[in-house]
């Protein structure tokens, strides 16, 4: 599917982005700490740390910050999928012993139920809300048991200006949206993660598949 938010993102402003966004895996839980009050691997920790879990995809993975996080917390196989070619080049340097592929979340290419866990972080809030059930079923569809996301919130479906442009970022209820979208999903935990520095509210939730 060509969506304008995948040009978007394939294009200079997702090579921006990457140069942005390159963090080590120190880096990245001070950027966690000083945004949202919470490292990104505390975070990991409370929503599924528990849990069994022997594989896991990151859709949206940029060149794989969070994909490191959670190999330094244990989990090994890990895979990524990313539409910017540039930041999966990048990946190859910057992660070691993670699968990080080309591709997009309109068309994961791997099995029904292939992983474990399936998630995104600020992914989401980048597709238009007339294409995102094609994106939260093919999430579901490679799950075998759980979904994680770590989005925007907000009560209804709201636009927002993102970096001056218009047409490529939302904000809703991600995880209620998920129950509402795909059959056969339970939420077993939410939670709203106040910004720190800016009046935005970011929502973490953990979606269980039904048998």
């Amino acid at each position: 599917m060509k969506t304008a938010q995948l040009g978007f993102w394939t294009g200079a402003f997702g090579k921006e982005y990457t140069e942005r966004r390159a963090f080590t895996n120190e880096q990245l839980q001070e950027f966690h700490l000083k945004t949202w009050g919470i490292t990104c691997r505390d975070l990991f920790k409370e929503f599924f740390g528990d849990n069994k879990i022997d594989n896991i995809l990151e859709v949206g993975c940029s060149i794989g910050n969070k994909l490191n996080c959670l190999q330094a917390m244990g989990y090994y196989e890990l895979y990524g999928i990313e539409v910017q070619k540039d930041a999966v080049e990048r990946s190859k340097a910057h992660t070691k012993g993670i699968n990080i592929i080309h591709g997009s979340g309109f068309d994961i290419p791997y099995k029904d139920g292939f992983f474990d866990l399936v998630f995104t972080c600020g992914v989401l809030i980048h597709i238009n809300p007339k294409n995102i059930a094609t994106v939260m079923q093919e999430i579901s569809r490679v799950s075998k048991c759980y979904i994680f996301g770590f989005e925007y919130f907000a009560e209804e479906y709201t636009e927002i200006l993102y970096r001056g442009h218009q047409n490529a970022l939302w904000k809703t209820d991600f995880a209620k949206l998920y129950i509402d979208t795909v059959p056969g999903l339970k939420l077993l935990k939410e939670k709203k993660y106040p910004y720190l520095t800016e009046d935005n509210i970011d929502q973490a939730y953990l979606i269980e598949k039904q048998s």
